[in-house]
C-alpha cells in the first residue's frame, strides 16, 4: 500500500511518460500522416499487457493496444528477453487494419517484464493494390497489403534483417515507412528510460503495485460516475450510405446501450453482416467507439486505462460489419468506426439528452493520391479531413475541429505542396452547411486540389451523402458531403480513379447536426454568422426564420417575428420532431 500522494505522483508520471512518447513520434516521424495529421497512439502497459496509461493521441485507439499486445503475448509466451521488440499489424490476430503497425518493447526488472512500451502508427503505405493501402473497394484483406503476424522486429537487441527487408521490399515508400518505424522504436526507448527511473525509485514490486493502483483508481472513478447516471436502455439505428462495391445499398449500424448500476453495455447486435468492401471493423475498433462514447457522458475525466474498460462491456457479433472475420477487407474501417461512434452517441442521447451532442461530420474523409513522377519516383499523399462537431445542448458545435473520436490535426497546405505534385486551390468553410438548430452544428470544410504530375490514383473514402448527420431535439441534419471533378460534375462519395495533369478535384465534408428548434435560435447568433459569412441571407430566412438585408446584413426584427410565427404554425408538434428523421429507419 502506498500513501495517496505517492500514488498521485506516480499516476501523473506514467501519464506524462505516455505523452512524452507521443511527442517523440511527432518530432521524429518522416510521414505527413504522423508528423502533420498525428494518426498514432502511445501507451504504457503492465507486464500482463493491461493498459495503464495512454498518451496524447486518438480515442480510436483506446482498446487496440492491449488487444494487440495480448495477442503477441499469446504467441511468444515466456520467449521474451531484454532487447526484444515485437511488431504486428494483422487485423485478425489483434490488429486493426494493415496501415496501423504496432511496435512493443518490454521493460524488464528481475528477469521478468514489469511493463511494456507500446506504439501504434498509421503508415503511409504497406503495399497492396492501391497507393496508401487504404482503399474502400478492396474485397478481401489479401489485396490490401503486407500482413504482419506477431513477430520479433529485434531479438535480444539484434534487428531482424530478414523481416526488415521484407517490409522494405513490399512498400512503395520504404524510406518513409522505415523512418516512421524508427520513430516508434525511439518512443519505446524514451518509455524504457522513464520506467527505469521509476523502477529505481519504487522498485519492481512497487511499480507493479502502483500500476495496479492507477488502474484501480480509474475503475473507482468510472464506477462512481456510472452510479450517478440513471439506469435505462435505448437503441439507435444509423446507416452508412454503401460500401462502394454494392453501390446504393445502405449498411445498418444498430447500437443498444443498457445501463445498470456500475455497468454499461454497448450491444451492436442487429448491425449489417460484414460487407464486400473494405469498411468492416475489427472488434477493437467498435469497442473503442463504445468506450469513447461512454467516457463522454461521465462527470470525471479519469485516466484512460484498463480500469475504465472493466466497467463497460461491448458485444459485437462476429461476421457483422462491427466485427468482421476472414477474409473481410478492412482498410477503410475508419469510416465505420467514426460512424459507430455517432451511433453510440445517438443511443446515449436518448438516455442522457443534456450531455450528448448531435452527429458530427461523419468521422473524417480519407483522401489518398499516389503515383510516380517523371523520374519514376513514387509519391503518396495521405490525408484525413475533419470538419466539425455536432451542436451541443448548451452551445454550437465547434467549426474546423476534428471529431472527438478522430482527434487528428489538419495537414499543412505548405507541406502538402512541398512534398507532393499537388496544388491546393482553396481550403475553407462552406456557408449554409451546418445543421440548423437553437444551437447549430459545425460548418463543413472544403478543399480543392490540382494535379501537377502526369497522373496518379485518387482514392476517396467519404460518406453522409444520402444519410446526413442527424440533429437532435428538433435540430436539422447537416449538409451532405460532395465530391466533384472540374468539367465532369459530381462524383460518388467513395471512389478510386485516375487523375491526369491539370485535373481539379474538390471535396466538401458534411456539415454537423443541429440541436433544438432552429426557430428558437437567438437572432444575435444568426446575425454573427451572417457577418462571418457562415450563413447567407437566404439561408437565415430558410433555416432560422430570420429576415436580413444589406451588406453587412442587418436583421429586420418585425419581419423576423412575423416569419417565425408563420413557420412555427407550419412546423409539426414538438413531440414529432424530438428526433430529427434523416431517412427511413433512422433515429428511435
Amino acid at each position: 500500500m502506498f500513501d495517496p500522494i505517492t500514488e498521485e505522483l506516480f499516476r501523473n508520471a506514467i501519464v506524462a511518460l505516455g505523452d512524452e512518447m507521443a511527442l517523440t513520434i511527432y518530432r521524429a516521424a518522416y510521414s505527413g500522416v504522423l508528423k502533420n495529421i498525428m494518426d498514432y497512439s502511445t501507451a504504457i502497459c503492465d507486464g500482463q499487457g493491461r493498459l495503464v496509461a495512454q498518451g496524447l493521441s486518438l480515442p480510436g485507439h483506446l482498446c487496440s493496444i492491449p488487444i494487440a499486445l495480448q495477442s503477441c503475448l499469446r504467441h511468444f509466451g515466456d520467449d521474451i528477453a531484454p532487447g526484444d521488440l515485437l511488431i504486428m499489424n494483422d487485423p485478425y490476430d489483434g490488429g486493426m487494419h494493415l496501415p496501423d503497425i504496432f511496435v512493443f518493447r518490454p521493460i524488464f526488472a528481475g528477469g521478468t517484464p514489469v511493463a511494456w512500451a507500446a506504439t501504434i502508427c498509421h503508415h503511409t503505405d504497406v503495399g497492396g493494390r492501391v497507393p496508401g493501402s487504404n482503399a474502400s473497394d478492396s474485397t478481401e484483406i489479401y489485396a490490401e497489403g503486407l500482413r504482419i503476424p506477431p513477430l520479433k522486429l529485434h531479438e535480444r537487441g539484434v534487428p531482424n534483417a530478414t523481416l526488415l527487408r521484407i517490409i522494405e521490399r513490399n512498400v512503395r515508400l520504404p524510406g518513409r515507412v522505415m523512418g516512421d518505424l524508427r520513430a516508434q522504436i525511439a518512443a519505446c526507448e524514451i518509455a524504457a528510460r522513464g520506467l527505469d527511473e521509476l523502477l529505481v525509485r519504487h522498485g519492481a514490486d512497487g511499480v507493479r503495485a502502483l500500476m495496479a493502483a492507477t488502474m484501480d483508481h480509474s475503475e473507482r472513478l468510472t464506477r462512481h460516475c456510472l452510479r450517478e447516471l440513471p439506469d435505462g436502455e435505448a437503441s439507435f439505428t444509423d446507416w452508412i450510405d454503401d460500401d462502394q462495391i454494392d453501390a446504393g445499398v445502405p449498411i445498418r449500424l444498430v447500437c443498444t446501450v443498457r445501463k445498470r448500476g456500475e455497468h454499461m453495455l454497448f450491444d451492436w447486435t442487429g448491425s449489417s453482416p460484414q460487407v464486400k468492401g473494405a469498411l468492416n471493423n475489427t472488434w477493437s475498433y467498435t469497442a473503442a467507439a463504445s468506450f469513447t462514447a461512454a467516457k463522454s457522458v461521465l462527470s470525471v475525466n479519469m485516466a484512460n486505462n484498463d480500469g475504465v474498460t472493466r466497467c463497460i462491456e461491448v458485444i459485437a457479433p462476429p461476421g457483422t460489419v462491427t466485427n468482421g472475420v476472414l477474409p473481410a477487407a478492412c482498410a477503410a474501417r475508419g469510416l465505420t468506426g467514426f460512424r459507430a461512434a455517432d451511433c453510440a452517441f445517438g443511443a446515449l442521447a436518448m438516455l442522457y439528452p443534456d450531455r450528448v451532442f448531435a452527429a458530427s461530420d461523419g468521422g473524417n474523409t480519407g483522401i489518398t493520391i499516389g503515383g510516380y513522377d517523371e523520374k519514376r519516383q513514387p509519391y503518396i499523399y495521405v490525408d484525413f479531413l475533419s470538419a466539425a462537431w455536432g451542436a451541443r445542448p448548451w452551445a454550437d458545435g465547434p467549426d474546423c475541429n476534428t471529431t472527438m473520436f478522430a482527434n487528428m490535426a489538419s495537414f499543412s497546405i505548405e507541406v502538402i505542396e512541398a512534398e507532393n505534385p499537388l496544388e491546393i486551390l482553396d481550403y475553407g468553410m462552406v456557408p449554409d452547411t451546418a445543421g440548423p438548430g437553437m444551437f447549430r452544428g459545425g460548418m463543413s470544410l472544403a478543399r480543392t486540389w490540382r494535379m501537377l504530375a502526369a497522373d496518379g490514383v485518387l482514392q476517396v473514402r467519404s460518406d453522409r451523402r444520402t444519410h446526413r448527420p442527424y440533429g437532435l431535439h428538433g435540430g436539422g441534419p447537416g449538409a451532405p458531403s460532395r465530391n466533384a471533378l472540374e468539367g465532369t460534375g459530381d462524383l460518388p462519395a467513395k471512389l478510386t480513379m485516375t487523375l491526369r495533369r491539370g485535373d481539379v478535384f474538390r471535396h466538401e465534408l458534411p456539415g454537423a447536426g443541429g440541436w433544438g428548434n432552429p426557430l428558437d435560435r437567438a437572432p444575435e447568433l444568426v446575425a454573427r454568422d451572417l457577418r462571418d459569412g457562415l450563413v447567407s441571407i437566404a439561408g437565415a430566412a430558410r433555416d432560422y426564420g430570420v429576415v436580413a438585408a444589406g451588406d453587412p446584413p442587418v436583421i429586420d426584427a418585425a419581419a423576423t417575428a412575423a416569419l417565425r410565427a408563420r413557420l412555427r404554425a407550419a412546423r409539426p408538434p414538438a413531440a414529432a420532431v424530438a428526433w430529427q428523421p434523416l431517412h427511413a429507419g433512422a433515429g428511435a
